[in-house]
Order: C-alpha cells, then structure tokens, then sequence
C-alpha cells in the first residue's frame, strides 16, 4: 500500500466517523421534537431539576443549637424507687394437702428488694406537671425529680396509662422552664429532630436524627399484661439510649412533638431505630389524667383490618386480599370484619364488610390510622365516617362510646371516693385477733363506704381477693378496680370483737 492510499483510507475513516457523530446528534434532536417540528420540554425540565438541585445542595445546614438550647432545660431525670415490702405467695400445693388439707397450698410471707429506676421526663407547665413514660414510674414509692439546674424536687404521681405508656408527674413550684407543645401530625419523613434525655443523672444530653417514618406500628405489651392499643409511634434515627425514656422529641423549631418510649435493638443499645408517642395522642391523655385521673378511651365497637399487604404475608394471603380490594372497589382503609352489638359503629349503620376509609378528620389507610385518631377522642364525642358499602362512598356520623358501651365518663377511685380514714393495725390488736397485717377504718364520713354499710373500728384483710397491709395496697387495688367493668371493690376483713364480715363497695361514679 503506497503512500497515496494509505492518505486515502485515513480521510475516509475520518469523514465516516464525521458523518457518523453528525448521524447520532441528528436522531437525538430528532428525537427531542414534537410533531410540530418543535422541540420538546425534557431540556428546559432537566435545566429545572438541575437548579433545583443547586439550591439545595447550597442551602445552609439546619442549625439545632436553638432549639437544643430551649429544650434541654425542659427536661429533668426522675428517680424512682419501690421500696421494700412483705408480700403473701401462696405456694403449690403437694400431695398432702390434696388429702389433709384443704388442697389450695399452703401461705408464706417474702420480702422484696427495693428496686431503683432511672428515667426522663419533660416539663410541659410552669407550675410543674411532668410528662414522662408509665414504665419509668411504675409501682414507684418514690419519685424524686431532678432538674437541669441541679435543683431536686419531690414528685408526685397524678395518673398513669399503661396503655399508652404515659404517665403525669407533679411537683410543687412555680416559674418551670417548659417546652412548648407542636404539632406531630406536620412533621414529614425526613425532617431533621432532636431526641433529648436526662439519664444517668448526667444533665440533659442531646442528640440528632430524622423522622424515619410515622404511624409505625410495633407488637408490644402494655404492664398490665395486654396488648398496647396504643400502636402508632414516630420512628427516628436519633440515638435513644436506656435512661432516656421519658425525654423529648423536639423539631428545628424547639417544640415537642413526641415522648421518647423505646428504642428497637437486638442487643440492648441503640442501633438505629427509636420510637417516640406523638404529642397529638400525648396531649389527649394528659388532659385526660389531669382531670379525671384516667384515660377516657373511646372505642367504635369493630373487628377490623387494613386493606393491602405487607411483607410479612406470604403470597396466597397478598392475592386473596388484592382480590379482595378489587371486589369491594377500593385501594386502602380499613375493612370491617365484625360489628359489635350495641356499640357505636352499630349504633350509626355499619355492617360487615364495609370499608372505613376516613374517620373523623383524618384519611384511614390502615388499621393504625384509625388507632391513632380513635386516641385523640372521648366517649360522647361525636365524629363523621365515611366508608364504602357496594362500591359506593356513604358518611355517618358516630356518637364513640366506651368499652363498656356507654358515653360515661370513668374517673380514677382514690381513697377520697371511700369518706374513709385508715390506719395500718397496731401490733396489740394484730396479737388480740391473731392476724399478721390488716388496715383499719378509723372513721368514715360519707361515700362509697357508709353506702356499703362499713363503720368505724372494721379491720380489712383483704381487697379483691388480695392481702391488704397498707393504704397504698389499698388505693392500688381501687384504682385497678375502678377501670374493670364491674367497678366494684370487695372488702373482706374482721371487726375488733371477732366478728368476720364482707362487703361490696361500688365505685361507680356519676
């Protein structure tokens, strides 16, 4: 190949290369045309998106240290202490009480350590009431609560919900730093938040995160054994530790807008996951133990269940409810599997099979929407419902009622609602009638009691079945007493002469 040709073949390779590069942009630009033979808008949006970009990325970093600054004084470190006691076990019984004795077991006394509890809790009103978690505080004897200041107090307990995992605290005093009160129905995913404790006794520490998501909804059991309703929490990032129970959520703005209950780890410490009790479900229940010493819970009288899937069905079980959700004509809400006779949704038309898809003023994707805004209202209140029946919306409204089917309101029984004194029994009297423990009613003035028939001089023994020694024991056992549907306290006991006696005490209040 001589030089002519090799001159030749290189300007050829060079033109097709040309004509090739002038090939790709013409069908690119082609391809950006409208059949008008303009172009189309994918330049000018991409040009949108890139400024859009820009002033995000030039956006100054969100500053917390104001709101660090207001809240940290805010919130305090409780100690709680439960104290020793004497409690009565009953034993199981072996096979000599099966056939000599009565066959229940025989009794025995123990005496339990004290336990010590650590916790935090926030200041919501100048004269001092305290929001913290029930589990802090819980069977505590004791409650000392310790400012940022150093300053320590005497807490005492108004109300607790273990429901909810809430509880109120009061201390004497005036002129508190306090946190003001947001909204936690505005926040959004993503948006920065401060967890903020005082554990340990270390002053407040503070943390930073984000709202990883809302409404999350966990499997956890409240102290009395049962199910939390109470499942619709704000999930965060933020790094919540033990001690910091209690503690405040807090936005940019320096406002509360959660509890801190719970953090999620598999080995004890945080690893990523916390949760904190939205203040639109926090401020409901405070109101609720200030007034009333109880949470008025409203309930709608369903057995229901979120329409769609979720990753913990297999997939027979996500077809059978797509295909469902197809039949009945809707996408999300809530399906009503049983109505209660008698309740509120009864009460207003709803049958089976129709679909809540919003209650009140909040939109029911799933089963902890409905919780959520269900938590934020009484017995008695009124709310609007719409729902779909034949693939048609219809809207009601529904007087909620409680669990026990009625718009009552159930107050907390504390030892003012008995018109009664007591007094632990004096070792002479406990030797005279041979008993070890016993609580004696030194007067009665009114109330629950003379309308049971108790007079002054009677030795209680026993409350609902269980040893009383103290008037702690005994307020304990009223309060739980209180919220069951019955709402009665049986008293067994002895008067000073030997005469056994028992009564019912009803704590119904109007």
């Amino acid at each position: 190949m001589n030089m002519t040709t090799k001159k030749y073949l290189m300007i050829s390779a060079v033109a097709l290369i040309a004509c090739g590069a002038v090939s790709v942009t013409t069908f690119a630009l082609n391809a950006g045309k409208n059949e008008d033979g303009t172009f189309s808008e994918m330049f000018t949006q991409n040009e949108e998106s890139q400024k859009q970009a820009a002033t995000i990325s030039n956006a100054q970093p969100v500053d917390l240290t104001e709101a660090a600054e207001i809240s940290v004084h805010a919130v305090v470190h409780i100690k709680s202490t439960q104290l020793s006691k004497t409690k009565t076990v009953q034993e199981m019984p072996d096979i000599f009480d099966f056939f000599f004795g009565d066959g229940r077991g025989q009794q025995r006394q123990i005496q339990t350590q004290p336990r010590v509890g650590f916790g935090s809790g926030v200041i919501i009103s100048e004269d001092g009431y305290i929001v913290t978690n029930n589990h802090v505080v819980e069977g505590a004897d004791d409650i000392t609560v310790r400012l940022n200041d150093e300053r320590e107090f005497k807490g005492r307990l108004i109300g607790t919900d273990a429901s909810s995992d809430l509880a109120l605290v009061k201390i004497e005093g005036k002129g508190f730093p306090t946190l003001p009160i947001g909204d936690s129905d505005a926040l959004k995913v993503g948006e920065w938040v401060l967890a903020v404790g005082n554990p340990f006794n270390l002053n407040s520490t503070v943390t930073a995160g984000i709202v990883s998501a809302k409404a999350r909804s966990l499997t956890s059991t409240a102290s009395d054994g049962k199910t939390a309703s109470l499942q619709s929490f704000i999930q965060t990032d933020a790094a919540i530790n033990q001690g910091n129970s209690g503690g405040a959520l807090v936005n940019s703005r320096g406002q509360l807008v959660g509890i801190n209950a719970m953090l999620y780890s598999p080995t004890g410490a945080y690893s990523g996951y916390g949760f904190a009790i939205p203040t639109t479900i926090m401020k409901k229940v405070v109101a609720d133990l200030k007034t009333y010493g109880s949470v008025q819970r409203a309930v709608l009288g369903i057995a229901g269940r979120s329409i769609g899937t979720d990753i913990t069905m297999d997939e027979r079980q996500a077809e059978e409810i797509k295909k469902q959700a197809e039949e009945l004509g809707v996408k999300e809400g809530v399906l009503v599997a049983e109505v209660t006779e008698g309740g509120a949704a009864a009460a207003a038309g709803l049958k089976a099979n129709d679909v809540i898809i919003e209650l009140g003023s909040k939109k029911t994707k799933n089963f902890n929407d409905l919780q959520e805004e269900l938590a934020q209202h009484r017995p008695g209140d009124k709310i609007t419902v719409k729902y779909i029946r034949d693939k048609k919306e219809h809207t009601t409204q529904i007087t909620l009622k409680n669990s026990q089917g009625t718009t009552k309101v159930t107050k907390s029984a504390d030892l003012d609602l008995l018109g009664a004194a007591f007094r632990e029994l004096p070792d002479d009297l406990k030797k005279q009638l041979g008993v070890s423990y016993g609580l004696q009613v030194t007067g009665v003035t009114g109330g629950k009691m003379k309308e049971a028939g108790i007079t002054k001089g009677f030795i209680i023994l026993k409350a609902n079945g269980e040893s009383v020694k103290t008037t702690e024991e005994l307020e304990s056992i009223m309060k739980a007493a209180s919220q069951s549907p019955e709402q009665v306290l049986f008293l067994s006991g002895i008067y000073p002469s030997g005469k056994r006696a028992n009564f019912a005490v009803d704590l119904m209040q109007e």
